[in-house]
C-alpha cells in the first residue's frame, strides 16, 4: 500500500489545478490514507465508490495488509460514498459507519453488487448524476 500513497500524492502534488478524485474500492481507502499527505486546499471532493470493509480486505489474501485499520478520521475535502446494498465486499452497515467516520455523503446505490463490469456495470448514468451533481456542490 505504500505505493498506492506514494502514487497519490505524487499526482496531487503535481497536479497544476484543482484535484477531485474518483477513486473505487481499495482506490477508495488509498486514498483515505493519503489524504493527510494532500495539500486540503488543492483537493477539492473525492468519489469514493464501493469501499471494501476492513473485514472483507483480511479475507483476500493477495490484498497488502497495510490497508487495515483504515483511518477513522473524516477527510479534509467534501466527499461522496457510494455504497451498494449486496456488495460482497461491505456489507451496507459497515459502508454507513465508513461513510460516517470519513465524514463523506452516502449515497445508496441499492442491490448493485461490488459497481464494476463484473457485477454488470458498464455506462452508469445514476452514478454520473449523482457525480455532476457533487461536483455543482464543490
Amino acid at each position: 500500500m505504500p505505493r498506492w500513497i506514494e502514487a497519490i500524492t505524487t499526482a496531487a502534488t503535481s497536479a497544476q489545478k484543482p484535484i477531485v478524485f474518483v477513486a473505487h474500492s481499495l482506490g477508495a481507502v488509498a486514498l483515505a490514507h493519503a489524504a493527510p499527505l494532500l495539500d486540503a486546499g488543492k483537493v477539492k471532493g473525492a468519489l469514493l465508490v464501493t469501499p471494501p470493509s476492513e473485514s472483507a480486505i483480511a479475507l483476500i489474501p493477495h490484498v497488502d495488509p497495510a490497508f487495515v485499520p483504515f483511518p477513522n478520521a473524516p477527510l479534509p475535502f467534501s466527499s461522496l460514498f457510494v455504497a451498494s446494498r449486496t456488495d460482497p465486499y461491505a456489507d451496507y452497515e459497515a459502508s454507513e459507519a465508513l461513510a460516517r467516520a470519513w465524514g463523506a455523503r452516502l449515497v445508496d446505490a441499492g442491490a448493485s453488487g461490488h459497481l464494476n463490469d463484473e457485477s454488470g456495470h458498464g455506462p452508469w448514468p445514476e452514478g454520473l448524476m449523482s457525480f455532476a451533481g457533487f461536483l455543482r456542490s464543490l
